[in-house]
């Protein structure tokens, strides 16, 4: 007998959840018109679709059903929040924080805008993988407008001070972005306690 190898990584990718299949298969058959397409009913039942997943996904976070947006993947999730963001902001200021041990998808990100000439500061961590709050503080400056800081790290779980620097960030009007992709099937991740702007799930 062929023993079968043991997978390890269920952050990078896992199978999918029955329950989430069952979910699904409607959209994978019956109900398969183009949510966008409202001239017909195959479009109208797929719209109806969308828009309860869309406010079961406000209430597991804690926000208005118009303010999720559905992208393809995580990675998607963050570049849409993070080039959006600075594009939008870039008036006011051109620097960008975050952190060093956020996940790859976030930082190339931001180096894509260090190369657009946006000044980007990369935050250490402590001795336990977490961003001391005082090195984001110390990092704010008149023209920083941005913080991306993920919720819980992919790789050694720490959970990052997201709620404190965002009580900062929000007296100083910069906005905060979070990746809690890794966080939300463990935690709760309300938007209105995390005090976030934009969040990635």
């Amino acid at each position: 007998m062929t023993a079968r190898p043991i997978y390890l990584d269920y952050h990078a990718t896992s199978p999918c959840d029955p329950r989430v299949l069952e979910a699904m298969l409607p959209a994978f058959g019956e109900a398969f018109g183009n949510a966008s397409s409202r001239q017909h009913a195959f479009g109208r039942e797929a719209e109806s679709l969308v828009e309860e997943a869309r406010a079961r996904v406000a209430a597991l976070i804690a926000c208005d059903p118009r303010e999720i947006v559905f992208t393809s993947g995580a990675t998607e999730s963050n570049n849409l929040a993070i080039k959006g963001a600075a594009e939008i902001l870039q008036e006011r200021g051109r620097h960008i924080i975050t952190s060093r041990i956020e996940h790859k998808a976030v930082l190339d990100a931001c180096q894509r805008l260090e190369r657009r000439g946006f000044r980007l500061t990369y935050l250490g961590t402590a001795r336990d993988g977490r961003v001391r709050v005082e090195d984001a503080v110390d990092a704010m400056a008149d023209d920083t407008v941005f913080v991306s800081l993920m919720l819980a790290n992919n790789e050694i779980g720490t959970l990052q001070p997201v709620a404190e620097v965002a009580r900062l960030c929000r007296e100083r009007g910069i906005w905060l972005h979070s990746d809690a992709v890794q966080a939300l099937p463990y935690i709760l991740c309300r938007v209105e306690d995390l005090g976030v702007d934009l969040l990635s799930i």
